[in-house]
């Protein structure tokens, strides 16, 4: 970094994540004025472009890269449409311990005033509850699954390339051509495709507005401006800034700002769940830095300089604030925008090039919780590029994570999609896989798979909250055989995955008839082609996910009950329920026995991983392929972000030897401690999960800093990734860290306030995590030696 990254690096480390009204009080009085007046698209629209023309620019000293969603850096505005905060959520917010948003009385009153009584009854979310049978309530409210979108929109959306090769207004002529083509007599959706395309050109003109005013007041900063060299950067910006994104950018800063633009621009229409990314920067910024270097308009520091600069516009951007069980599932400042490095390019052939290196050093030395980043690893990325990307990992801060390229096209291929679409697409947020560009591949929330068997023991009662929860399959008593606990287990989960897809339908048909994302959808493919919102089926590609949380903790409860129970008769199933009830009160010893005594996932035991794959493929089974309520289908997808100690919580004790509270396992990962023969064990044993069928998988490990050290450690941490994507695993990520040293952090947390570790899909400071995701991190298995 030179003097000014390491200055904005610092400045965006050093600000307070803080909440903003100032977007809920221009949106408030648009709607005021002219709600009814317009189709709702239409409505979106311009409530969009009052905002883009009204909301605070802000161009900080030194920056190169300029635009903010809110006032100023980690200043986060508010979705009132969506969810309209109440007065003691924002005081909660303002004081809570962790992921605290520093909330000003003023905006508390103007809340009171001004916000609450509009909102209140209008927004999507209080819709959303109204509209949820009871069944789904009772379900939600005893943490049988979780629902994204009850405070944040539809997101994990990634751009492709188009951008690079049109500018705002060639999509504009675009959108003409679709409205020229409407047929008013015979199309009776002619109406509403109408409706939507003027939306997505007035979004168009919204975002071009929002350039034009950080150009004028670069162009007013440059007037007043006593230096001469930032005078000249920031008419440079104003430039810029004129260009893009009305026009196709012509050089590497153009290219970067653009992006830029339409980022701010789709987080500030919504507030996606993830926030927006941008593909595969590596590749889409090729082109320009070849360009740039022929011509010697760029050189190789300047290139350097412009991407620090935009990462400290990502690390600007703290996820929009989280209330109750939502927060619960994600309990972090993160927005997870992710960058994609290496992997395919649409033809096949290697997408790794000069860049991929420099922002891997990048990465390296600026070592910021956003963007986030991962290395798509293909049969054809070179060992030198992978080596690379492991000596970044080796520095402890949990990223890049790595995917196997190969497997994700192939998982794409499996759903339907066309082989070049597949190779240009990647991965988002933790772990999702979709077509970059052309795609609604919405997350829906967690499902909670210990619960499903803690109601098949309990006949499906919910000794948490001492009601009827589930169908009734049978007391504990009737149970012959583990085949007859295993049909419990499946017609509980089948009968929660129906209450949980029904809600879904009503959730996605109320996005897309009320929430329309109409600048989003200029950036995805076929919206404009087809008259259609991105959340009402546009896109050529559209995937619901279900993610499944505890598989890990699940098989191990289930192989002990199996051995136990079944096999062995050393306790009756009534029994084992009655201790797992009392919370192994009085029986220590057999808890120990369960916790060590009985197989366990992540050891390439079979007695336990023929377990998991019965799960999985009932799962899969039981999820994939079903109709969404966009023309495509759900898919089944295993991660739990930090949804693993909210549904630990609402978990009695388990047969593994899990007491009451304790978290569950985390995305596919063995159970905390649970793996004990080493790290190809664990390995061999995720790898017999089918990952193919899945949307994603989530694999952390965790090393010894000693044992990676040197070029020998490399070797070994590189055979070890590329022995797991041969056996066609989705992805896996490292924690390089000490148990010793994460107890340090606990005990002094401000001497250790930099301590970056890996939490799920994404990486935070081991200091802002709740105790107990402390704990659940500190209690995974570390790895001293590469296999035993």
């Amino acid at each position: 970094m030179n003097e000014r990254t390491a200055r904005l690096r610092q400045e965006s480390l050093d600000a307070v994540p803080s909440l903003s009204s100032e977007r809920a009080e221009l949106i408030t009085a648009f709607y005021r004025q002219n709600l009814g007046k317009y189709a709702i698209p239409v409505m979106r629209a311009r409530a969009f472009h009052h905002i883009c023309r009204f909301k605070t620019v802000w161009i900080g000293a030194g920056e190169l890269i300029v635009g903010e969603r809110g006032p100023r850096p980690k200043a986060v505005p508010t979705y009132p449409e969506l969810t309209c905060h109440t007065a003691e959520d924002l005081r909660i917010l303002d004081t809570r311990p962790m992921t605290r948003y520093r909330v000003a009385p003023e905006m508390i009153e103007v809340y009171e005033q001004e916000i609450i009584p509009y909102w209140q009854g209008r927004s999507l979310r209080d819709q959303l509850f109204e509209a949820l049978p009871a069944e789904w309530h009772a379900a939600y409210e005893a943490g049988a699954f979780t629902e994204f979108m009850e405070q944040r929109a539809p997101g994990h959306t990634v751009l492709d390339d188009k951008i690079y090769g049109k500018g705002l207004r060639d999509f504009q002529a675009d959108i003409a051509c679709s409205l020229a083509l409407l047929d008013f007599e015979k199309d009776p959706e002619a109406q509403d495709k109408r409706a939507q395309l003027e939306a997505m050109a007035i979004s168009c003109d919204a975002l071009i507005l929002l350039a034009e005013r950080h150009a004028d007041e670069a162009e007013h900063l440059a007037a007043q401006e006593a230096d001469p060299l930032r005078a000249g950067e920031l008419r440079r910006i104003a430039q810029v800034c004129r260009r893009v994104p009305a026009q196709a950018p012509r050089d590497f800063q153009e290219a970067l700002q653009y992006y830029w633009f339409c980022h701010q621009g789709v987080i500030t229409e919504l507030n996606g769940w993830d926030a927006f990314s941008p593909g595969h920067l590596d590749q889409h910024l090729w082109p320009f830095y070849q360009q740039g270097l022929r011509e010697g308009s760029l050189t190789k520091e300047a290139a350097r300089e412009l991407l620090e600069c935009f990462f400290v516009k990502f690390n600007n951007h703290t996820s929009p604030s989280k209330v109750g069980v939502t927060a619960a599932e994600s309990g972090t400042y993160t927005d997870f925008a992710n960058l994609n490095l290496g992997g395919l390019r649409p033809d096949g052939s290697d997408g790794s090039n000069e860049l991929t290196d420099l922002l891997l050093d990048i990465i390296d030395e600026m070592h910021l919780l956003q963007p986030s980043s991962n290395m798509q690893v293909s049969r054809k990325t070179p060992d030198a590029t992978l080596k690379h990307a492991l000596r970044v990992i080796r520095n402890g801060y949990g990223f890049p994570s790595l995917f196997n390229a190969d497997a994700v096209v192939e998982e794409q291929l499996r759903q339907g999609k066309t082989l070049e679409d597949a190779r240009a697409g990647g991965c988002s947020g933790c772990v999702e896989v979709g077509a970059f560009g052309k795609e609604a591949y919405i997350l829906t929330g967690y499902f909670n798979l210990s619960k499903m068997l803690e109601l098949a023991l309990h006949n499906g009662f919910d000794p948490r909250l001492g009601r009827q929860l589930g169908p009734q399959t049978g007391e504990a008593t009737t149970f012959q055989s583990f085949e007859d606990l295993l049909r419990a287990f499946e017609t509980q989960t089948r009968h929660f995955l129906d209450i949980k897809i029904r809600g879904n339908q009503i959730i996605e048909r109320l996005y897309a008839t009320r929430m329309p994302a109409p600048f989003l959808s200029v950036l995805t493919d076929d919206c404009i082609k087809a008259g259609k919102d991105y959340n009402a089926g546009g896109a050529r590609y559209n995937n619901t996910f279900i993610q499944a949380v505890g598989i890990g903790s699940v098989t191990d409860s289930l192989a002990a009950l199996q051995q136990v129970v079944f096999e062995r008769g050393d306790l009756a199933l009534p029994q084992l329920v009655a201790v797992l009830d009392r919370d192994f009160s009085g029986d220590e010893v057999l808890r120990q026995r369960l916790l060590n005594k009985t197989p366990k996932y992540g050891n390439d035991d079979d007695a336990a991983d023929e377990v998991m794959v019965r799960v999985f493929r009932f799962l899969f089974q039981a999820i994939d392929g079903r109709p969404n309520g966009k023309g495509g289908a759900y898919r089944l997808e295993m991660l739990p972000t930090t949804c693993h100690v909210y549904f630990g919580q609402v978990c009695q004790a388990s047969a593994d030897g899990r007491r009451a509270g304790e978290p569950l396992s985390e995305g596919i990962s063995p159970v905390q401690g649970a793996d004990r023969q080493g790290p190809t064990a664990v390995l061999r044993s995720a790898a017999k999960m089918d990952h193919v069928k899945t949307g994603g998988t989530l694999l952390n490990m965790k090393f010894t800093p000693g044992l990676l050290e040197g070029e020998g450690g490399i070797d070994r941490l590189h055979h070890l990734v590329r022995s797991y994507f041969k056996m066609d695993g989705h992805h896996i990520q490292f924690n390089v860290v000490t148990a010793a040293k994460l107890r340090e952090a606990q005990a002094d947390p401000e001497a250790h306030r930099g301590l970056i570790v890996r939490v799920a899909g994404y990486s935070d400071y081991f200091c802002d995590l709740s105790l107990a995701l402390q704990e659940e991190i500190i209690r995974r298995t570390e790895h001293e030696a590469f296999s035993q």
